[in-house]
């Protein structure tokens, strides 16, 4: 039986049995901190056992897609290695909610093993919990089970949700692979050899074990079940690794062409064929390659395959082209591999690409590494070097170790990334503290809200980062002054340019931005000198400021726009706004689509087009949120806040920039591009008003430039098409020469030719006019259902034969009409058939005229 059908029959069989046919959780489990991955069948119920989520169903049935390879449960390392050991494999289970319980479950099990699959009864070995007397009774007198193929075992009989909550025992079903392989049945010396293997676990959930280990009796005892695929794929297709079962094989041999290696059972080919399942499955489930969290683990993945690949000889990009044999293989029962086949490839692509820059480079390190070795262990401070100089993955430093018998002195690299935290903690001591330095009391008072200019007093000069009392004409430095009008950069706002001037004073600021409370002016004194106590003017450039003010309104907008399109997920991840664009960040799973952008950009302008009024209120943080006001998530906000409001109620955020007086200001908001610049994060450029404008022109342009291109390229390919058929036509009729027949000692070359250009027969007759040196042509072809017909005759001839009436008797004949020179005349008719007979008259017809 293959995978497929086995899959299926489980399913098939349990819902005769009155069970729900659940589909498959997402691989990321919902809502639960406890786990990275989904790991077995039972998680997306776990909240039913515990009683706090309700289904409509009492019993249920899936094949759940699993992952183990992070965590607790984590099988990476064993992957490849093992018989049995996979990242990604798949939970068949059947579970009751308070419905039945351990005779049914157990009557379930057996059926389907020994009736359904037809698995001979002697080759079964069962296990309960040493305490279950109930379970034991139902398996030898209910189900005849052979006592001499039966066994009570303890831990290993025992399961628990965790250290609280339901548990109870369990009983396991094993397959004998028989005598000839090695191993000996659970609970013996032997148990972990391979005749035994374990197919089914079917846990009786009925306690509930409190804080202090009491385990009163839960009021509706459940049951979970599970029994892996893979692994009674390999029992019913006779063979004793579950790479050997047709799923495997079929990714193996697409594998093995991948990389160019003929040995399917290759060990590394074993690990590439189970890592494009978890990878593949991950990503559509939304999980994207990066440092942290399961995009980690994603990566680590895919790294090992490449590595293996790598080492089997490949070269290039292999692994994203095995997406498609996994979704030939599992496509049918999971469509979502079907759906997403194009953004798992491009995504697997790109990683790749990536890795490839280090891996190459790391192997090579690592190999001269190894020759070097002396003893049997690489140092900890060459595998963080390796990890920290290099980026080579830890755990493949391990991997390749493992390959050639050596071990990885982990404490020497933990202690050498805690050494390198240190360093970088000391080194950030060394940062400047402006106020540190200069004991500055109070703060600068921001005062751009409503003003561009004003006066203000220098309370501190800075130059190359040192405290100094003047500055003097041609010096860069730093001003900070008790109050100003530049707002400093924050919030993704780029800072106000402009001048400070005084008498015989201009110091140019080429930036503001903020340290602690403080704004510092960045730029340098054009003339004069300026000292501390100094009054001085300071002078926004108003055009920048208004233009980085409309691009920063354009963003809030622009924030809710996606949020409606593309879900309440959406955040802000960062931004900048200057006087040219404005770049937006935010969190999204995948690509935005060109019908997605265009309805944001729409959405946007039909805000813009509103013109209302851009609404500031100052409040405490707690009345602002109790308001709906977004904040940026791990942002910190004063107990007062700038509340803006756009669209009366379309946008409402905390922000501390500066906007448009009307949304009406922005004028127009074009997106120029979008694209992901990290896991789970996308970026919008975009411009406004008249950069807007500008662009669409210039977009204009170009589009135009390009059209004219193309129809250039156009005409000119037309005219060489023409060219190619007059060719072709003058070839066919040059092959006809040897047709032409004496009439009265005139040559006569009437003919039909097959699949040429009407307008090409004036070109091939004049040609042929020319070789026969003196004589009458006459050529017809057919196309679109009509005869085109052409006659042509040399110059000494036309006083005896015109060819005007040539055409006029022949077309007549064909339902149609014509006429010409005496030296060529063409026309047409629509009586296909009759062409063979009108054309053999044209010698009675020059004849006639001679």
């Amino acid at each position: 039986m293959k995978s497929a059908e086995l899959r299926q029959a489980f399913l098939e069989y349990f819902q005769s049995q009155g069970h729900e046919i659940v589909e498959s959780s997402s691989l990321i489990p919902a809502n639960d901190p406890t786990l990275m991955f989904t790991n077995a069948g039972m998680v997306q119920f776990k909240d039913v056992f515990l009683g706090s989520d309700k289904r409509p169903y009492s019993r249920a049935t899936t094949s759940q897609r699993c992952v183990r390879a992070g965590g607790k449960h984590n099988d990476l390392d064993n992957v490849g290695y093992t018989a049995r050991h996979h990242t990604f494999f798949e939970m068949l289970g059947n579970f009751s909610f308070g419905d039945y319980f351990k005779r049914e479950a157990i009557r379930f099990a057996w059926h389907f093993l020994t009736e359904i699959l037809e698995l001979p009864k002697e080759k079964l070995w069962v296990t309960v919990h040493i305490s279950d007397d109930e379970a034991e009774k139902i398996w030898k007198d209910e189900m005849g089970i052979d006592p001499e193929r039966f066994s009570k075992l303890d831990e290993d009989n025992f399961w628990s949700m965790g250290d609280t909550g339901p548990c109870g025992p369990s009983s396991e079903i094993f397959y004998d692979h028989g005598a000839d392989v090695w191993g000996g049945p659970p609970g013996s010396p032997e148990e972990d050899g391979d005749r035994y293997i374990e197919i089914w676990n079917l846990v009786f959930m009925q306690f509930n074990r409190s804080a202090d280990g009491v385990m009163a009796p839960l009021p509706k005892p459940s049951v979970d079940t599970g029994m892996g695929l893979e692994r009674i794929a390999a029992v019913l297709q006779g063979v004793h690794s579950n790479y050997e079962i047709d799923l495997f094989q079929n990714l193996l041999k697409a594998a093995s062409v991948a990389v160019g290696c003929q040995e399917t059972d290759n060990q590394s080919l074993r690990v590439i064929a189970d890592h494009i399942r978890s990878c593949a499955f991950l990503i559509c489930d939304d999980v994207i390659p990066s440092n942290e969290g399961a995009g980690y683990v994603l990566r680590r993945i895919i790294r090992r395959a490449v590595r293996h690949g790598n080492k089997l000889g490949a070269t290039g990009a292999f692994f994203n082209t095995l997406v498609a044999a996994l979704t030939a293989e599992m496509g049918d029962a999971y469509p979502e591999l079907k759906e997403k086949q194009a953004q798992v490839e491009r995504i697997l692509l790109k990683e790749e690409e990536q890795f490839a820059k280090t891996l190459d480079h790391g192997l090579r390190l690592l190999e001269e590494v190894i020759a070097d070795l002396k003893g049997t262990e690489i140092p900890g401070e060459t595998v963080f070097k390796l990890y920290d100089t290099y980026g080579f993955p830890v755990d493949l430093t391990a991997d390749v170790a493992r390959e050639h018998e050596l071990t990885v002195d982990m404490d020497g690299f933990d202690q050498a990334m805690e050494d390198q935290r240190n360093r970088a903690r000391a080194a950030g001591k060394f940062n400047v503290d402006y106020n540190d330095t200069l004991q500055l009391e109070g703060q600068t008072e921001f005062t751009g809200y409503n003003q561009l200019d004003g006066s203000a007093t220098v309370v501190a000069l800075f130059s190359d980062g040192e405290p100094v009392a003047q500055l003097n004409a041609g010096d860069q430095g730093m001003v900070v002054l008790d109050q100003t009008p530049f707002y400093g950069e924050s919030g993704g706002q780029v800072g106000d340019t402009g001048v400070l001037t005084a008498a015989g004073v201009e110091f140019k600021v080429e930036d503001c931005t903020k340290e602690s409370k403080n704004h510092l002016h960045h730029g340098v004194l054009v003339s004069g000198s300026l000292q501390v106590g100094d009054t001085v003017a300071p002078q926004v450039d108003e055009a920048r400021r208004r233009a980085t003010a409309v691009n920063h309104s354009a963003t809030h907008i622009l924030h809710e726009a996606l949020r409606q399109v593309l879900g309440e997920h959406v955040q802000q991840k960062g931004s900048l706004c200057d006087a040219d664009r404005l770049r937006f960040d935010f969190s999204h799973f995948e690509a935005v689509k060109p019908e997605e952008l265009k309805q944001i950009e729409q959405i946007c302008n039909a805000q813009i087009r509103l013109n209302t009024l851009v609404q500031t209120d100052i409040m405490d943080l707690e009345t602002a949120k109790q308001t709906g006001a977004a904040a940026l998530f791990g942002e910190k906000y004063e107990e007062t806040v700038r509340v803006l409001t756009m669209g009366d109620g379309f946008s409402v955020e905390l922000c501390g920039g500066t906007h448009a007086s009307r949304t009406g200001d922005i004028a127009l908001l074009k997106i120029i591009s979008e694209g992901g610049i990290a896991a789970g994060v996308r970026r919008i450029e975009a411009v406004t008003g008249a950069k807007a404008l500008a662009y669409i022109d210039q977009s204009a342009a170009q589009l135009e430039a390009k059209l004219q291109e193309q129809a250039d390229k156009s005409r000119q390919l037309e005219k060489e098409l023409e060219q190619m058929k007059t060719q072709l036509a003058a070839a066919k009729g040059a092959d006809l020469l040897g047709n032409a027949v004496e009439v009265k000692g005139i040559k006569v070359l009437a003919e039909q030719l097959e699949g040429v250009d009407p307008k090409a027969l004036r070109d091939t007759i004049d040609q042929l006019k020319n070789k026969l040196g003196s004589g009458v042509v006459v050529l017809a072809t057919i196309a679109d259902g009509k005869v085109s017909l052409a006659a042509g005759v040399t110059k000494d001839l036309t006083g005896q034969v015109k060819a005007g009436d040539l055409v006029r008797n022949l077309t007549a004949a064909l339902g149609g009409k014509g006429g010409g020179r005496p030296d060529f005349a063409q026309g047409g008719g629509t009586d296909t058939e009759a062409l063979p007979a009108v054309l053999a008259t044209v010698q009675q017809l020059v004849e006639q005229n001679l």
